[in-house]
């Protein structure tokens, strides 16, 4: 049996177990020719457990009209106002603080951000946390 062949890698940030095959799942697969509906059914079973929180998907298109997908981890800024309570990052980084991250809270964010991010070690993932949390004008220390 001859290997299927990729034809698009597609990436969508979708409310965990809420998706709809309206947009964007809807402009982002259709073109393809993928059936919206029995990647959103497929979707929404798989991340039922994680309402509430937004989980970026990547969607491989065959060219049989087949797909797979693989979830990521929530954006670390998700992570960070979830963490924190807060609707927003500062509006202005660096002038006014949204909120104080400890050390404990970062290295959670970044060890529930590991798989997906290119970090050796947890230090390094925990720099790339901090480096995001400030720029949405959140302090860490």
């Amino acid at each position: 049996m001859a290997k299927r062949q990729v034809t698009a890698i597609v990436r969508i940030q979708l409310p965990a177990g809420k998706a709809t095959p309206a947009p964007p799942v809807g402009t982002a697969l259709g073109p393809h020719g993928i059936q919206t509906m029995e990647f959103v059914k497929q979707y929404n079973a798989a991340t039922e457990d994680k309402v509430g929180q937004v989980i970026p998907v990547e969607v491989t298109i065959f060219s049989d009209r087949s797909f797979t997908f693989i979830l990521k981890t929530p954006p670390t800024a998700v992570l960070i106002r979830q963490e924190l309570g807060i609707p927003k990052g500062a509006s202005t980084a660096g002038r006014e603080v949204a909120g104080t991250l400890s050390d404990a809270q970062v290295t959670k964010i970044a060890q529930i951000k590991m798989p997906d991010l290119n970090a050796y070690d947890l230090e390094a993932a925990k720099a790339q946390v901090a480096g995001t949390a400030r720029s949405m004008g959140v302090k860490v220390g």
